[in-house]
């Protein structure tokens, strides 16, 4: 499997550009998905002016291996908000951001969109912004620098 490296800034550069694609569009809310779009949702909070921001736990890959189906938890209640951003760092397959939107609410009715760092075009679901198309498994800055103990001084 081909790993391509996702480095801190190129996530920074890229965060702007998502900010500029979403533009004037107003959210109530962000939704994270755990982990890997909560570092996202993090920073497009900060950039958009966001405060309010949950996260759905949901797992659908071990290691590089993709499970047999996509597990759940912690829905948030958002019948409160008018419009919602959902975040997640790569739609691959798609079937976590179907799986969530099939519990939170059809996104053609404008009330949920879609945020991505990267998307695969063979994948279930479009995301309504996205900076990359991906050719390879992206190793992000998030998990392989967590794991690299060769730069640290222990």
């Amino acid at each position: 499997m081909v790993k391509k490296y996702y480095p801190y800034s190129d996530f920074v550069r890229d965060v702007k550009e998502l900010a500029y694609q979403i533009g004037d569009t107003r959210f109530d809310a962000i939704i994270a998905v755990a982990r890997g779009g909560m570092t996202l949702a993090h920073f497009l909070a900060e950039h958009l002016g966001i405060r309010t921001i949950h996260t759905i736990n949901a797992r659908s890959y071990e290691d590089t291996e993709k499970l047999a189906y996509v597990q759940l938890g912690h829905l948030p209640d958002i019948s409160c908000y008018e419009r919602v951003l959902l975040v997640d760092d790569i739609i691959d397959s798609g079937d976590t951001v179907r799986a969530i939107l099939e519990k939170l609410g059809d996104p053609k009715d404008g009330t949920i969109a879609v945020a991505t760092l990267f998307y695969k075009p063979s994948a279930v679901i479009e995301p309504d912004y996205y900076v990359h198309v991906a050719d390879a498994w992206i190793d992000f800055f998030w998990t392989r620098d967590m794991h690299d103990f060769d730069d640290r001084q222990l």
